[in-house]
C-alpha cells in the first residue's frame, strides 16, 4: 500500500462507520531504521495514550523518542526501553490496591504483550487519512456498536474470532499496539486507570486495534456490510 491508498482507506473506514474521531495510524521505528522523513517531532513530553488521543482528535502528525514519552511503562512495552523492576514485578499495581497480592500483580504483567527492550528507537503517530508513512498498527477509539461491526467486517471474509484478552492494565500501548505488531493478529481492549484518567477517552469508549496489513480487506468488507448501500 503506497500513502495515497492509506489516506483513501483511512477515510473510508472513518465514512462508513461513522466514526467520530479519526482512527490513528502508529509506527514503530526500529533501532536500525530512519525516521520517516517530513514527520515533525512532537516537542513535549506525554504519554503515549494522549499521543494517541491528540492524533485522533485534533488531526495532529507527529514522532516521538524515549525521552518524550512521560509514561515508561507504555514506552517499555513498545519496546523504546527497558521495563523498571517495579512494574515489572507488579509492585507498582500492588501497591496502588489493584491486587490482592504481589504474586497476583507479577502474575498480570507477566502476561503483557512487550517488544523487545530497545529495538525501538521512536514511535510515529498520524490521523490514518493523513498519514504519509506505512503504520504498523492501526487504533481506532470508538463505542462498543461500533467496534462490533469493525469486528464482523474482519471477520466476513474468512471467519474466525477476534481476541480480546486484557487486564485494564498497560491497554493503549501493550494491548493497543504491542500485542497486535507482535502477533499480527487484530485486538479488543477496554481501556486502562491511565488512559482513561489522562485522555479524553469516553466511558461509552473502547479500543481495537488492526494491523495495517488487514486494512484493505477490512475496508472492503466494511463497505459491502455497511455502507449506504449495504442490505
Amino acid at each position: 500500500m503506497n500513502n495515497e491508498e492509506i489516506q483513501r482507506l483511512g477515510k473510508e473506514l472513518r465514512d462508513v462507520l461513522n466514526i467520530s474521531t479519526s482512527p490513528v495510524a502508529v509506527h514503530l521505528v526500529k533501532a536500525d531504521e530512519e525516521i520517516p522523513e517530513g514527520i515533525p517531532h512532537i516537542g513535549e513530553t506525554t504519554r503515549h495514550c494522549q499521543m494517541v488521543d491528540n492524533s485522533r482528535r485534533l488531526g495532529t502528525q507527529f514522532y516521538s523518542l524515549l525521552d518524550d514519552q512521560m509514561c515508561k511503562g507504555g514506552a517499555a512495552v513498545m519496546g523504546l526501553t527497558e521495563m523498571s523492576p517495579k512494574l515489572k514485578s507488579g509492585e507498582v499495581y500492588y501497591n496502588l490496591n489493584h491486587f490482592a497480592s504481589l504474586e497476583a500483580a507479577k502474575s498480570t504483567m507477566e502476561k503483557v504483550p512487550m517488544v523487545g527492550a530497545n529495538s525501538i528507537k521512536a514511535i510515529v503517530y498520524s490521523p490514518l487519512e493523513k498519514a504519509t508513512f506505512k503504520p504498523d498498527v492501526i487504533l481506532v477509539i470508538a463505542k462498543p456498536k461500533q467496534v462490533m461491526e469493525l469486528s464482523q467486517a474482519l471477520l466476513q471474509k474468512n471467519g474466525g474470532r477476534v481476541n480480546a484478552g486484557f487486564a485494564g492494565k498497560q491497554s493503549v500501548c501493550a494491548d493497543g499496539v504491542a500485542y497486535p505488531y507482535l502477533t499480527g493478529e487484530a485486538g479488543v481492549t477496554i481501556g486502562c486507570s491511565g488512559s482513561r484518567k489522562y485522555t479524553e477517552i469516553q466511558d461509552e469508549e473502547m479500543i481495537m486495534s488492526v494491523p495495517v496489513d488487514m486494512l484493505p480487506a477490512l475496508v472492503e468488507s466494511a463497505k459491502s456490510m455497511f455502507g449506504s448501500y449495504a442490505c
